[in-house]
């Protein structure tokens, strides 16, 4: 019977730098090119174990490698301080340090969604970052003006009518080609933003598990398209808390001998994905008694700032518990559940 092989894989754009380690702790290195691998994978075991850091292109890496293998884990850079902030930083470190800790079990591993999943995230990751661009230009206008005492309208800047009022005003010199460019680039930001809104509705109605999550009111085509990208495979996680860990908003605790304390919400997992839940938790409560009165309740008690987060956890649950038993919703604000149909 062969021993166990444990392999570290230290991805680049065009190559990979590969570390067998065998059972007996030797290692074996060896250097590839991105084209060769098909002939790598060919020299695969079906017991072999193989670790790779994400990337770029570690989906095709992890797809070519994957049916070929016993395990294929994408490992999380940022918490491996081991190799992100190793002394000695080279590719065979990495690889070495990979196999390493993979065959000790202590890699921090990314869970690898689904291509349609993956490929909803891309673009609601870009149009977030389109979005802060365009608020950032909009700032810039608003001081354009400011410093000549033009003051505008919050939503003088989310029209093309408003943008033409903008151009309009009285600016000398320079400041008036400044702002025309930036103008201009705010109309190209909205024009790709909303193209990019429509092809994310329209891949996100085909993921699994979308009717059920629009059918709560509150959560509409766009929030629902995001959330389903973020979660991925609700069966991933085994209680709501770990999927209300993963999006970041339980409290961080702190122990000290016997005594525990809990402070902020440790804002781990996605930014977008916590933003959104928020965005949808406060449409509900406007559709939902039930979220209406609990709203109001923890507001009384603990302020408007934590009233929001604990809002948005209970609708996570809600939402964990709609997809994990395939519910839809038939009467929202009456809080009725209805098992959805195949």
């Amino acid at each position: 019977m062969r021993e166990q092989r444990h392999l570290g894989i230290d991805l680049h754009r065009k190559r990979f730098t590969c570390c067998v380690r065998l059972g007996s702790g030797r290692n074996y290195l060896s250097e590839w090119n991105l084209e060769q691998l098909p002939q790598f994978v060919k020299k695969l075991r079906p017991s072999d174990e193989v670790a790779v850091e994400v990337t770029g292109n570690t989906r095709r890496f992890y797809e070519a490698v994957a049916p070929y293998v016993a395990r294929a884990v994408v490992v999380d850079p940022n918490p491996f301080r081991v190799i992100s902030h190793s002394v000695k930083k080279t590719d065979p470190n990495d690889a070495r340090n990979l196999a390493l800790y993979l065959a000790k079990g202590l890699l921090p591993e990314v869970r690898m969604k689904e291509k349609a999943q993956a490929e909803v995230a891309s673009l609601t990751q870009t149009r977030d970052r389109l979005v802060k661009l365009r608020t950032a230009l909009k700032n810039k206008v608003n001081n354009l003006l400011s410093a000549r005492g033009i003051e505008l309208e919050k939503e003088d800047l989310s029209s093309e009518k408003g943008l033409k009022r903008v151009l309009e005003q009285s600016v000398e010199g320079l400041a008036q080609v400044e702002l025309e460019i930036v103008v201009e680039q705010i109309r190209s930001l909205n024009r790709s933003i909303s193209r990019l809104e429509q092809v994310i509705e329209q891949a996100g109605s085909k993921l699994w598990s979308y009717r059920n999550l629009t059918s709560i009111k509150g959560i509409g085509s766009l929030g629902a398209s995001i959330l389903l990208s973020v979660i991925g495979d609700v069966k991933d996680f085994q209680e709501e808390g770990k999927l209300a860990s993963y999006f970041g908003i339980v409290p961080r605790v702190q122990n000290s001998n016997e005594t525990a304390h809990s402070g902020r919400i440790t804002k781990r997992g996605t930014k977008l994905g916590r933003t959104t839940l928020v965005q949808c938790a406060l449409m509900a409560k406007r559709y939902s008694p039930y979220l209406d009165r609990f709203y109001e309740r923890i507001r009384a008690r603990r302020g408007t700032g934590k009233v929001i987060i604990a809002l948005a956890r209970k609708l996570l649950g809600i939402i964990y518990h709609t997809l994990k038993n395939n519910w839809i919703f038939e009467d929202f604000p009456n809080f009725v559940l209805a098992e959805s149909t195949p």
